[in-house]
């Protein structure tokens, strides 16, 4: 059951999302590239900047309530663009969708926590799959659905209310369950030492992940491979994860050797970066999908550090707050830091070389974070 919501609150959104549509819709509202790229980056951004708004909201209403009411959100923003001919309308819609997942988002790591917490690997798994599926699906069939009606691109936006409706009367036959008066604060562990490390590394994957989603075709390009063959190892990039975060999760709950899997993933990437950093034309298919397999397996385990992590639900939603506060206020900066490489270096080599030194931290930092030994799991 949590999977259809899980699709709908996707914690993963994409930023290559469908270019030729935004081109269109860009030019039938009359607006700069720069602000209709509020569409797809005012999600990522809130959802850094407003999670940690969700523990509070869970104290005071509850954790199932709360997600309902986010949900119900998203149905509202989405429906809105049926009448989205209008820029303020179409850039509000975005604002409210990223509202609503960045608040869901840490919530629904808590809600897993309560009630599949013999289960974390695999509901972690089906998780981090369904996200995939809804985040690929809604890049893959938006155009082709606005062409089929009648080349309407507010109604090819709107669709996707039915799967958030659908996800929201699901939700409806979930109990509300208020957070005990003896639960510890709401705020976010930024004492925590140990939520640190887990924030760190879950900012350092989604800095890594947003970085390749905008320049990967780009460094391709230039090494002298045509833009249909740098896409083609793109999509090989993006495709070849989806199984990869589906079974990482599995295994790390079936051996118990979590550190070591993302140790495994950060040391994969690290090779396969180096590899494009340099030695562009060394296998880039094997590379990319390679690269896909560890940045995709990452990012399942990373989603599931705070539940293995934390005591309980209010707690896993807290630290969850935390880490992705933290991560996706790196992943929006790795765009434009390794853009801003490429003018002042007059290549991609130099911003691919400091994402080659990002993956080099991931591996030490992967190392510190193998199961705790204490019996004291974060508050």
């Amino acid at each position: 059951m949590p999977a259809l919501v899980m699709a709908a609150v996707n914690l993963r959104p994409g930023i290559t999302s469908f270019a030729p549509l935004i081109e269109r819709i860009a030019d039938e509202l009359q607006l700069s590239r720069g602000l209709i790229s509020l569409t797809t980056a005012a999600p990522v951004l809130l959802m850094g900047l407003l999670a940690p708004l969700a523990p509070r909201l869970a104290v005071r209403f509850g954790l199932e309530r709360t997600i309902t009411a986010c949900l119900l959100t998203l149905c509202i923003a989405l429906a809105l663009r049926l009448f989205g001919h209008h820029a303020g309308l179409l850039i509000a819609t975005a604002v409210l969708l990223g509202a609503a997942i960045a608040i869901a988002g840490p919530l629904l790591s808590g809600y897993i926590k309560r009630h599949f917490r013999e289960r974390i690997g695999k509901t972690v798994a089906w998780f981090s799959l369904s996200m995939a599926i809804g985040g690929t699906l809604g890049v893959v069939l938006t155009a082709p659905i606005a062409h089929l009606l009648g080349e309407q691109w507010n109604l090819g936006l709107a669709i996707w209310t039915i799967p958030a409706v659908l996800a929201l009367l699901v939700w409806l036959r979930v109990p509300n369950q208020p957070e005990p008066s003896t639960q510890s604060p709401a705020g976010l562990p930024w004492r925590e030492p140990r939520a640190w490390l887990v924030s760190i590394f879950f900012g350092l994957q989604a800095g890594l992940f947003y970085a390749l989603a905008t320049w990967l075709v780009a460094r391709y390009s230039e090494a002298g491979f045509s833009v249909l063959r740098g896409n083609a190892f793109f999509s090989g990039f993006m495709l070849i994860g989806l199984p990869s975060a589906f079974v990482m999760p599995w295994l790390a709950q079936r051996f118990g050797r979590r550190h070591l899997m993302l140790f495994g993933c950060s040391l994969v990437a690290l090779f396969c970066l180096t590899a494009i950093t340099w030695w562009p034309s060394a296998q880039p298919m094997l590379v990319c999908m390679l690269l896909g397999i560890a940045l995709n397996g990452s990012f399942s385990l990373a989603l599931a550090l705070p539940m293995y992590e934390a005591g309980s639900p209010l707690a896993v939603s807290r630290l969850t707050a935390m880490m992705l506060c933290a991560g996706y206020g790196l992943g929006g900066l790795a765009p434009m830091l390794a853009g801003l490489g490429r003018d002042l270096g007059g290549d991609y080599r130099a911003p691919f070389a400091a994402l080659v030194a990002v993956a080099a931290m991931m591996t030490m930092l992967s190392l510190f974070l193998r199961p705790r030994r204490d019996a004291n799991p974060l508050v």
